[in-house]
């Protein structure tokens, strides 16, 4: 029997079911976090972002070019000079003297045809010419009749060089070119820019000291 002279027994008889309960609340602890039927902590459930598909852009495609027989078509214009519709021979065989250039000039639904008409010895331009379609048919809208002309598409616009000659000047060496470039407005060709080309002289044996001047020629 414990006397008032030995403190602590009573404590240590209050405290052992308070041990019991702390006991029991570890085990139980214990056995969620190590059993595989209680709740498991896995963390925040992390969104992952759903990638969508970008559209790819619309791009127009433009009217694929229709081949034209541009002898034929030289030679049913009325606009096109008797002088140039009598130089339409061939060259050799069936290959005539005349290159033929598709592009956007006038902004129709179909490329514009540019042909250039040239001499079989030295394929100097003689002629150049401009068709635009319309209603299915091919319409004169742009022609240049002399000698050395020649025109070529440049980024929608239409660029002409006309070889300039002197007094004396030989076919193959002209003292220089004008390079004029039209653009189409109001259902017409409209000169832009002008830009004049002088060839050098040389000094010594008085030749001429630039390059010939060269004109693609393939048909």
């Amino acid at each position: 029997m414990t006397g008032p002279g030995r403190p602590g027994g009573t404590a240590r008889a209050a405290g052992a079911p308070a041990l019991a309960g702390l006991a029991a609340l570890i085990v139980l602890a214990t056995g969620c976090s190590a059993g595989g039927t209680g709740t498991r902590d896995e963390g925040a459930a992390v969104t992952m972002p759903v990638e969508r598909a970008i559209p790819a852009p619309r791009t127009s495609r433009p009217a694929p070019a229709r081949t034209v027989d541009a002898v034929s078509l030289l030679r049913r214009d009325p606009k096109v000079g008797r002088r140039i519709k009598a130089d339409l021979k061939p060259c050799a065989e069936d290959t005539y003297p005349v290159d033929t250039s598709y592009g956007d000039l006038t902004g129709g639904a179909a490329p514009d045809v540019v042909i250039n008409v040239m001499t079989c010895a030295d394929a100097i331009g003689i002629g150049t010419y401009v068709y635009r379609s319309e209603d299915g048919r091919y319409r004169n809208v742009f022609a240049s009749e002399e000698p050395a002309v020649y025109a070529t598409i440049d980024r929608g616009a239409l660029v002409v060089t006309r070889q300039v000659y002197a007094k004396g000047d030989p076919v193959s060496y002209p003292s220089g070119e004008d390079v004029v470039t039209y653009h189409w407005g109001d259902a017409r060709f409209s000169e832009r820019y002008r830009v004049r080309n002088d060839y050098s002289r040389a000094v010594g044996n008085g030749g001429v000291s630039t390059p010939v001047p060269t004109v693609p020629t393939g048909n």
